[in-house]
């Protein structure tokens, strides 16, 4: 009875976090073909969110990103009613694990990040995890965690990291980079591994102290944000608008648009 009741409470505040923020425009909107001939099955689409939650999350992590979703190829059965197959997995808020397809997100700013050198088999492992959490429920227990965001306050760099990691830990529930992180986890696929960095006298060292104690917590998946997949030093971004093959000397530029060369009379008129 309680937990039907947390799950009530949970779903109405998932509403009011979900709703769209004012004004928002996105910086520079994807282009749905260009994404489609470079994405490749195991790689991370991150989202810049237009929603109150996305505002809260890109603050606490001070990135531009605020979703991930794996891309994994044509899913089996799972297609829009225009034939447009789904290909990403993502645990949405409010919806949980589902599939989607690419032009879910043609009108936002978005990055390809790529695990670099996966072989064939642990990508068809990993997306397979994704693919088979297709269902599970979006994680909502935790009221006290989805309530905080609904309060605007500062929060120091320290504990911003923390905060993200909301959720009862079920393991029929999810949210979206935890999801991802354990499929990478599957096939020990490293993310944001812990780091030491031993200096001549034997102390270790990373550079700066808040960075060291991120660096310290950030195994657990649960811990995990967007903007991860992106500092990664184990992913590539990838752009498509390079991959494609870019050329800056085709630009037209607007302030250099030239009237069209006069044509030479024909020999008819001349005559």
């Amino acid at each position: 009875m309680g937990d039907r009741i947390l799950d009530a409470l949970g779903r109405r505040l998932a509403g009011i976090l979900g709703k769209r923020s004012p004004g928002y425009e996105p910086t520079t909107p994807s282009d749905p073909n260009a994404l489609a001939s470079t994405l490749r099955p195991g790689d991370i689409l991150l989202v810049e969110g237009d929603t109150r939650i996305s505002a809260v999350i890109k603050y606490l992590t001070q990135s531009t990103w605020s979703h991930a979703a794996m891309y994994v190829g044509p899913i089996a059965g799972r297609t829009e009613p225009n034939g447009e197959p789904h290909v990403l997995v993502e645990a949405y808020l409010g919806e949980g694990v589902i599939s989607a397809p690419l032009s879910k997100y043609r009108d936002f700013h978005t990055r390809i990040c790529r695990p670099v050198g996966l072989t064939e088999e642990d990508q068809c492992r990993a997306c397979g995890f994704m693919i088979e959490r297709i269902g599970l429920d979006y994680d909502l227990k935790n009221i006290l965690d989805m309530l905080r965001f609904l309060i605007p306050m500062p929060v120091p760099v320290r504990w911003r990291r923390r905060m993200i990691a909301f959720g009862s830990g079920d393991p029929t529930r999810a949210i979206c980079s935890t999801l991802i992180a354990q499929a990478f986890e599957q096939v020990r696929y490293p993310i944001l591994p812990k780091v030491e960095r031993c200096a001549r006298d034997g102390e270790q060292r990373v550079r700066g102290k808040a960075a060291r104690r991120e660096i310290l917590h950030i195994r657990h998946h649960s811990l995990y944000a967007p903007r991860d997949f992106d500092i990664s030093p184990y992913f590539a971004i990838v752009k498509p608008t390079i991959q494609r093959g870019f050329n800056y000397k085709k630009l037209q530029w607007g302030d250099r648009q030239q009237a069209s060369p006069p044509t030479a009379p024909s020999l008819e008129s001349v005559a």
